[in-house]
């Protein structure tokens, strides 16, 4: 049972991980024709925050993905697990809420934006992360 779950741990973190890299790698262009590209992603951030005046745009594209290139590297890496999954928890809530406000419910249930956030709240919620910086970094300590 323990590997069973040491194993769902570690994919959790890994898809958790390769979720946020996709998108940044759809931003800059590295998926090719299927990549959404850094203007899309502006355009789409202002439409997404309806709510919050259209200059804000660049700069909250800017942040969301700082942020989500940082949390999709620690979380490979393994390093503060808790709280790097709590960080991405909360990160796609906001998604999730600003698409419901400026699109309806629809819109994050069909893109599964508040599953992806239960996830990662449920990761930073596990006691030890086996194959991990912080398993290693415990075990040594």
């Amino acid at each position: 049972m323990k590997t069973q779950q040491d194993a769902a741990i570690f994919l959790l973190r890994i898809t958790l991980a390769f979720g946020f890299l996709s998108a940044v790698a759809s931003r800059l262009n590295l998926w090719g024709a299927q990549s959404s590209g850094w203007k899309k992603f502006v355009d789409y951030t202002a439409e997404t925050n309806s709510f919050l005046p259209h200059s804000w745009a660049s700069a909250i594209a800017i942040v969301s993905t700082a942020a989500e290139l940082s949390i999709s590297i620690l979380l490979l890496l393994g390093y503060q697990i808790k709280k790097t999954s709590f960080s991405a928890s909360v990160l796609t809530l906001l998604f999730a809420v600003a698409m419901s406000i400026s699109y309806g419910i629809k819109e994050p249930l069909d893109y599964s934006v508040f599953v992806f956030s239960a996830g990662a709240f449920l990761l930073s919620t596990f006691p030890r992360y086996s194959w991990s910086l912080d398993h290693f970094y415990i075990d040594n300590n």
